[in-house]
């Protein structure tokens, strides 16, 4: 029975010999040889271990969570084509119409609006504010006066999903309705060809408009949609 009991404590000896040389038990696989740390963040920190073998052999460690940071400022612009927009003399019969060009370029992730707003509500007779021309019936005449709009069929961005809209047609007669004149979804870039969209004011009198000359103020901005 002892003989039986050393046998088996060697038995036990070999195997753990064997284990040891063999790296079988995890216990004995790695040697934690240092740190990985990031200064004033702890909790970062990683152990290196070593795989405990000199003949090709390999110690790691990995600290994952140092963040890159970048920032890209806003590009924002707007160039219109002209500051006056002459109409001339109008006609009872006839719309007459002339506008001008704008064109803008910005890297706002949602594009950019641009609206027109009046700054009389119509074309208003320089010696009495009282008479203009639109369609309201105030002054006991009714007329047109109109902002239009005409995007240009290309475009000048490249980011996937872009959209325009510039198709603006609608009656002019306060000074507090902001008209979109043009309207995109992405950034773009600025065009060296062709302007982005086309603006016109359109106006036809009435037989009884007063004569005289008259005039409006238009305001147009531009807002990136960051």
């Amino acid at each position: 029975m002892a003989n039986t009991k050393i046998k088996m404590k060697k038995a036990f000896a070999c195997i753990a010999i064997a284990a040891i040389a063999t790296g079988v038990n995890s216990s004995f696989a790695a040697t934690q040889i240092g740190t990985g740390t990031v200064t004033g963040t702890p909790g970062l920190d990683t152990t290196i271990m070593w795989d405990d073998t000199f003949t090709a052999g390999s110690a790691s460690g990995s600290v994952n969570g140092v963040i890159v940071t970048a920032k890209v400022d806003p590009i924002l612009n707007m160039v219109i084509s002209t500051d006056t927009i002459a109409l001339g003399t109008l006609d009872t019969d006839t719309f007459t119409t002339q506008g001008l060009d704008i064109e803008v370029w910005t890297n706002a992730v949602n594009g950019v609006t641009v609206t027109a707003r009046s700054g009389s509500g119509g074309l208003t007779h320089k010696n009495d504010n009282s008479i203009q021309i639109n369609n309201a019936v105030v002054d006991g005449v009714a007329e047109d006066y109109k902002f239009l709009s005409t995007k240009n069929a290309t475009h000048d961005s490249s980011i996937t999903n872009y959209t325009h809209i510039g198709a603006l047609d609608t009656q002019v007669s306060d000074s507090v309705a902001e008209h979109v004149v043009y309207q995109t979804t992405k950034p773009e870039s600025k065009s060296v060809a062709t302007d982005d969209v086309r603006f016109d004011v359109s106006a036809k009198i009435n037989d009884q408009t007063p004569s005289g000359e008259y005039q409006d103020t238009i305001t147009f901005t531009v807002t990136g949609n960051f």
